[in-house]
């Protein structure tokens, strides 16, 4: 008797928890398609504050710098220290 994913998880449950995160957390945004170069620059950005992240009391400057590793792969001129 094989199981099969769907005895598993509740595909209900899940597409729950996933409409939930895109469309009513901090963490996600709606895509900024304007033009090609601002879709390149959105993906770019990143936040550390949120939910499980961050935050503007916690944040000392060893955080707020960047890391060597960023560079290339971020954006650290768009990305914001802080909410808007």
């Amino acid at each position: 008797d094989a199981v099969m994913p769907h005895d598993l998880i509740n595909p209900k449950v899940l597409m729950a928890v996933i409409r939930e995160f895109f469309g009513t957390s901090q963490l996600s945004q709606f895509l900024d398609q304007t033009n090609p170069l601002s879709e390149i620059t959105h993906k770019r950005r990143i936040s550390a504050l949120g939910p499980g992240g961050l935050s503007r009391e916690r944040a000392g400057f060893e955080v707020r710098d960047v890391h060597y590793s960023h560079y290339g792969r971020l954006c650290t001129i768009e990305t914001p220290e802080g909410p808007n």
